[in-house]
């Protein structure tokens, strides 16, 4: 089986965010997907759909993602205003409380997107009713678990990106310790940058936004975050049985090829 995992789009309306045309951006990645991965299955757009969350710009991200070829599965990050998110797309599911969150099932086990926005803060949150829903939810599964959240869980040495990562991230992680040999992997956003690793015996991967990147200073303060713009990419998801690989796909470089 094969997916996408596509992040931070940052699509804002008729502007340009930090002098780059964001939409553009999601609309090279679109044609990139529907050209060279159309087999794929569905797209997952991990969080930040848009920079203000604006119905403006809600309106755009709608225009540029219905011309991919495969369904897409959204979901919030902290950029995103809910309400707004809700009018532009009423469709998407939600949980009991009015959170973001829904799973489906597929060949190899059943996805789970969780709703890790704090509406005060840029950092994460995942409070009571949003650990009750995944707690159910990984009680009346008995199958592999794939988890999906915007913020990641974990330091990843970015000071300024830690500052604002999940801040209930032990009690997060107390709902899902007892199911980690089900936990395939993470796939997570947020940081702008390409991640890959293992947490608590949990793999994981984080992909590049699209209109902006954080710059990977190990040693930078906490209190400012530098962006760059490095290339744009997507991640290209093969699951089977035993293996799940991550692509991580430049789908705008131009360098020519050759071969080896």
């Amino acid at each position: 089986m094969k997916f996408i995992h596509l992040t931070d789009t940052h699509v804002i309306g008729d502007a340009l965010l930090y002098g780059q045309d964001s939409a553009a951006r999601l609309r090279a990645a679109v044609a990139s997907i529907n050209a060279e991965h159309v087999d794929a299955g569905f797209v997952v757009l991990t969080g930040d759909m848009t920079h203000w969350g604006d119905a403006a710009a809600y309106a755009r991200l709608k225009y540029e993602i219905k011309k991919l070829k495969m369904p897409v599965h959204l979901m919030v990050g902290n950029h995103d205003d809910t309400a707004a998110f809700g009018e532009a797309f009423p469709e998407i599911p939600r949980d009991e409380n009015g959170f973001v969150q829904s799973g489906f099932d597929t060949p190899f086990g059943r996805f789970l997107l969780l709703d890790t926005k704090d509406p005060e803060a840029h950092a994460g949150a995942y409070c009571l009713a949003r650990q009750a829903w995944l707690d159910r939810e990984l009680d009346q599964t008995e199958g592999p678990i794939i988890l999906f959240m915007h913020h990641p869980p974990f330091k990843t040495g970015i000071a300024s990106m830690d500052r604002i990562m999940l801040h209930d991230a032990e009690k997060f992680y107390e709902v899902i310790a007892p199911h980690k040999p089900r936990i395939r992997h993470l796939f997570l956003g947020h940081v702008h940058r390409a991640i890959f690793g293992n947490w608590r015996g949990m793999s994981y991967s984080c992909m590049r936004g699209l209109n902006h990147q954080v710059v990977l200073e190990m040693d930078g303060p906490a209190d400012r975050i530098a962006g760059n713009f490095e290339p744009p990419a997507y991640g290209v998801v093969t699951l089977s049985e035993d293996q799940v690989t991550v692509h991580l796909h430049d789908f705008a470089d131009r360098s020519e090829q050759f071969f080896l």
